[in-house]
């Protein structure tokens, strides 16, 4: 599958699109406006006037100005001084989208690259030659330089690159597609590094699995109400119509059709000594709610993130300008990925909370640790004190990376966002809250089996059975860990989800 956007007009499925894998291609009108840019640089140095990033030094040495000869080393000698990034590699996966993001950038011209350069890195990403991309090293200003760089080192010969997999130095990386290295005109080395596509990407990767981890959260928190012998009566729509808030309100409806018609339900409408819920049930359109609402506004910063130009300075070709600003500040990009941060280890502690609820037979009502011979068995005591672990690692991850900033460049770049460290913690924390979730669905199904012959809702016995036909019943002790890797994989795909067929709200919809 490949997709056609247009430059600054992709909606965020075309976006989750790319990042699962299908092809991108832009439309081809946007080579008259790349044209146009480069055509504009060469009028601007024609000029002879300095500007910045095209006949400058760079950071706080812009003030030097560079001679006419020099300015192709010039803008290698960025590439590679500017390589300097240290870790582990990014995922491919990544790097891919951050590619497809930069292009997306690029072809709005405004950057005054050429289009044999923006060609080259199409073609690339087309023919799946995927730069070595160490993953730290940014700042998230002036720009994900590091990042980029190493993303543009390989287009001019420098660097390793992955091929259908392998690991090759650039120059074979770049034969093996077919391709050959390019010599960097003006302004393009500070065009390619300029901009927040690597932070961009992590966070855009972070929201997609962040929904499937929401959605399925869902799903979980309303098969363990049943589990719990839990009332919908906190569900009730005109509860949330009077807070007014859009989240908790679609939430609400999501858990009264999760829940609808389950017998376990009926069994405790009436006589039930119990007035309240534990908050774990009761607040859950409260607590999801608000992080369907954050998640969602996260989801429409990187939205205009993703099309827009985060370059400087930007070439406006209408009138020869070369503008220098800040657009490659990523403070947006650091403030959604510290809101979903906030998101998923809220996610993630309110589904512990569910499973400690089930596993205390003071809370529940059901056997301790939800084994049928408690002492003899341990049942789910552990999974729980695994869950807790993790959500207490979420916690410290949670802390906002966007108030953090340390001056870089002589203090000439004083304030920086923090961006990409913000955006790639929330992988980990993400991992983290779909074992959390995993461990939910695991407990939450043994506690519905002790209510049969009673069954739970439609939506609900379909997860019930999704489950079950991947992890048996636990009766005596057994070794548990591989059906937490089994529940985990199952969330983090979506069978949750898939197995409830719908009634649940999304985070990453149309927004115009």
């Amino acid at each position: 599958m490949s997709a056609t956007i247009a430059a600054g007009q992709a909606s965020l499925a075309d976006w989750r699109a790319i990042y699962r894998g299908a092809g991108f291609r832009l439309d081809p009108s946007c080579r008259e406006r790349i044209a146009a840019s480069a055509a504009a640089v060469a009028r601007i140095l024609a000029r002879g006037e300095p500007v910045y990033g095209l006949n400058t030094g760079f950071g706080k040495l812009a003030s030097v100005r560079i001679d006419a000869g020099d300015l192709a080393k010039l803008q290698r000698n960025i590439v590679l001084s500017h390589a300097a990034g240290v870790g582990e590699p990014t995922p491919q996966k990544i790097v891919r989208l951050m590619m497809a993001l930069k292009l997306a950038s690029l072809a709005q011209g405004a950057s005054g690259v050429s289009l044999e350069t923006f060609a080259l890195l199409a073609a690339m990403l087309e023919r799946s030659v995927l730069p070595v991309v160490p993953a730290q090293g940014s700042v998230g200003a002036s720009g994900d330089l590091a990042p980029l760089a190493h993303m543009t080192a390989v287009m001019i010969g420098v660097g390793e690159a992955y091929v259908n997999g392998e690991r090759l130095p650039a120059p074979q990386a770049l034969a093996a597609a077919g391709l050959a290295p390019i010599a960097l005109g003006p302004k393009e080395g500070l065009a390619l590094l300029n901009g927040t596509q690597f932070s961009t990407a992590h966070a855009l990767a972070a929201l997609f699995e962040a929904e499937i981890l929401f959605r399925s959260a869902l799903t979980t928190g309303a098969l363990s109400t049943d589990a719990a012998r839990g009332s919908d009566a906190p569900f009730d729509p005109r509860i949330h119509a009077l807070r007014r808030h859009r989240g908790q309100i679609e939430v609400a409806a999501a858990l009264r059709a999760l829940m609808e018609g389950s017998a376990i339900r009926a069994s405790h409408l009436v006589g039930d000594e119990r007035v309240q819920d534990p908050y774990c049930l009761r607040c859950q359109p409260q607590v999801m709610g608000a992080a369907l609402d954050v998640l969602r506004q996260a989801a429409a910063t990187l939205e205009d993130e993703a099309n827009g130009v985060s370059d400087n300075p930007l070439v406006f070709a209408e009138d020869d300008a070369a503008l220098s600003g800040g657009n490659f500040h990523a403070e947006p990009v650091a403030f959604a990925a510290d809101m979903m941060a906030l998101a998923v280890c809220e996610i993630g502690s309110l589904a512990e909370r569910r499973i400690a609820m089930l596993v205390d037979p003071a809370l529940s009502g059901l056997p301790a640790f939800l084994t049928p011979k408690p002492g003899l068995n341990s049942g789910f005591m552990i999974p729980q004190v695994a869950a807790a672990a993790l959500v207490s690692e979420n916690k410290s991850r949670a802390y906002p990376a966007s108030v953090d900033s340390i001056p870089t460049s002589a203090n000439q770049e004083d304030h920086v966002s923090m961006a990409a460290h913000g955006a790639r913690r929330l992988q980990a924390m993400i991992d983290n809250a779909f074992a959390i979730v995993g461990i939910e669905l695991m407990v939450a199904a043994q506690g519905c089996d002790f209510h049969a012959p009673l069954a739970s809702s439609g939506r609900l016995e379909a997860l019930r059975a999704a489950t079950r036909a991947r992890i048996a019943h636990l009766d005596d002790d057994r070794l548990l860990q591989p059906d937490i890797e089994t529940a985990t994989a199952f969330i983090r795909s979506g069978g949750a989800i898939d197995a409830v067929g719908g009634a649940l709200p999304s985070i990453c919809e149309a927004r115009r």
